[in-house]
């Protein structure tokens, strides 16, 4: 095994992470229209396919997802999060996702065991 191989087991990779997330928004919301109703079934779909695909990973990895759903109306919406942690080893990833009729943003946080 090389030095790369064995880095990479250990780290938090934004770009794999992100992929994932986007994959899994595309999945279980795709092109539907916002709907109240479908929301919490949504965001828990969302947030289990999520760490579904990481803990596929197999990385020595604890996970954190967060995922919130909002209708395009022209509210606003202010998020913020701080973490202290292994920077050499730990991450986080955040991707905003949208359609003509909602945002979906997910937060993944990733902690090195």
């Amino acid at each position: 095994m090389d030095d790369t191989t064995q880095s990479e087991e250990h780290q938090f990779v934004v770009d794999e992470v992100s992929t994932i997330i986007k994959e899994s928004i595309e999945t279980v919301i795709g092109g539907n229209a916002y709907t109240s109703a479908k929301v919490n079934n949504w965001t828990s779909q969302v947030v289990e396919n999520v760490l579904g695909n990481l803990s596929k990973l197999n990385k020595a990895f604890k996970y954190i997802v967060t995922c919130v759903i909002m209708q395009k109306n022209g509210a606003g919406l202010h998020t913020a999060s701080s973490c202290y942690w292994d920077n050499a080893t730990d991450g986080s990833c955040t991707v905003r996702w949208e359609n003509k009729t909602m945002y979906c943003i997910v937060s993944v946080f990733g902690l090195a065991i």
